[in-house]
């Protein structure tokens, strides 16, 4: 039997430290992004205030993609995640594919959060080299990585918890401001969300815009499925986290663009420069609540630092495991993959290098290759889940401790959703080249990866002859 149909793929030499509490943290503050901070300014001065209605469609296309992915976890928990479940379920190619595409993105992800994070370190300190922050970030999450698990589990947990913390303040000041009970302030009705141009100022075209913005804010929910399979209860804990995704989404990013566009006008350029929670703030005038956001926005890059440097070294421990990279990424001590920890810390600081090397051609490029990863990565989730649900209906029922809902009709809702994105992206001048770039890295990686599976079926076919050979000769 090989290792990819073991039940648990991860093999002993990792430990189970995380508790059930860092998990759940980990789910809840994985919803909370800096795309959710930073990034979601652009998505509402395209959108304006219909980007409550991207974020609704795009959050129910991530719902369904959490349950598929909840389910193929709770059944099968692996520090691969969806990696290991596309090999499972489509074959080796596909989890090469999924597994190296999605770590070159953490990995490129890690260095953009390092400079966003450094950018506000230097705007609160001027005069000190952005470069010196950067390194600081990765020395430190690179070695709280290095280190037991537990470690990634107490920085999540509390990172976490002050996001958490944050994005709720924020919503009970926003809707006592809109009631009218926030002192000091008038209710603004529904001025900012039919006047100015509308409900959708840009028209169905700013709406798209804002949709594909609000798509890729939602990255980072992967990594409670990744640390599942070093928690204490693996099951359970993908199971809960997962149960409770839809009130969280609903909450946070929806609730969230909600109160934004009611508050402020949607084309006000505070929203853009300083981001749309700080820009909502400082409208609402509370003392001192803008720079305590940047404060927290700070704290959301730096946990998705130390996220993405652990999700990346689990997923190519994983592929390791699985005969799909080279075996020094997998040397385990003290229960931690520290080899890939550290090819993962290099490879990030290597995409902060040249953001400031080659800034105009190379630094842009990376940037566009991994631009549509996520969405083929949720496109290996569900036809993954296609194929895995028939059989484990069949062979093992009793590993469905979490289900899919109406499936299959929901799985195909979610493809056609996927598909209908990549069509828009294609239609948009400023995403086609994020496409194709993707694309050609996709296609590159399944080639590799099918030819590798090729050579490795074509080695045991010839082993197979020459023990049979040698077993008739005897």
């Amino acid at each position: 039997m090989s290792r990819t149909t073991q039940d648990v793929e991860s093999s002993p030499s990792l430990t189970h430290g995380l508790k059930q509490r860092h998990l759940s943290m980990i789910a809840l503050g994985g919803v909370i992004g800096a795309g959710l901070f930073v990034g979601s300014g652009a998505g509402i001065a395209a959108a304006g205030p219909s980007i409550v209605v991207a974020y609704a469609v795009s959050g129910l296309l991530v719902m369904l993609v959490m349950r598929m992915l909840g389910e193929m976890s709770a059944a099968y928990p692996s520090s691969g995640s969806f990696s290991a479940h596309a090999e499972r379920a489509v074959g080796p190619w596909a989890g090469f594919t999924a597994g190296w595409s999605f770590w070159v993105l953490l990995c490129t992800a890690v260095g953009l959060e390092g400079i966003a994070a450094a950018k506000i370190m230097t705007g609160w300190l001027p005069g000190t080299p952005e470069w010196a922050w950067v390194a600081l970030f990765m020395v430190v999450f690179c070695a709280a990585n290095l280190a037991a698990v537990k470690n990634f589990g107490e920085f999540e947990f509390w990172f976490a918890a002050l996001k958490v913390g944050a994005i709720a303040l924020f919503l009970v000041l926003g809707v006592l401001a809109i009631t009218g009970l926030l002192p000091g302030t008038d209710s603004p009705g529904l001025t900012h969300l039919t006047g100015e141009g509308g409900f959708l100022p840009n028209g169905g075209e700013g709406l798209v815009v804002g949709l594909l913005a609000s798509v890729f804010a939602y990255g980072g929910l992967e990594t409670v499925t990744i640390a599942a399979a070093e928690s204490q209860d693996p099951v359970r804990g993908v199971a809960s986290a997962v149960r409770t995704a839809m009130w969280r989404i609903a909450l946070f990013y929806i609730g969230s663009m909600a109160v934004i566009v009611t508050l402020v006008p949607w084309d006000s350029k505070t929203v853009v420069d300083k981001g749309p929670y700080v820009a909502t703030l400082d409208h609402l005038g509370i003392p001192g609540a803008g720079p305590l956001m940047n404060v927290v926005v700070l704290v959301a890059l730096l946990s998705a630092m130390n996220a993405n440097v652990y999700g990346a070294s689990r997923i190519a421990y994983s592929l390791v495991e699985r005969g799909q990279g080279p075996r020094a990424l997998g040397r385990v001590s003290g229960g931690v993959p520290r080899v890939a920890v550290l090819a993962s810390s290099v490879f990030g600081f290597g995409c902060v290098l040249l953001s400031y090397w080659r800034p105009e051609d190379v630094f842009p490029w990376l940037l566009n290759m991994i631009g549509a990863v996520i969405l083929v990565v949720w496109i290996f989730i569900a036809v993954s889940q296609l194929r895995l649900r028939r059989r484990l209906e069949r062979e093992s029922p009793e590993r469905l401790a979490v289900r899919m809902w109406a499936f299959p009709v929901l799985t195909w809702v979610a493809l056609a959703g996927m598909v209908a994105v990549f069509v828009l992206m294609a239609r948009e001048p400023d995403t086609r080249v994020q496409l194709y770039s993707t694309g050609g890295m996709t296609l590159f990686l399944a080639a590799v990866g099918y030819a590798r599976q090729r050579t490795r079926a074509g080695n045991t076919e010839s082993a197979g002859s020459t023990g049979s050979t040698g077993s008739t000769g005897s």
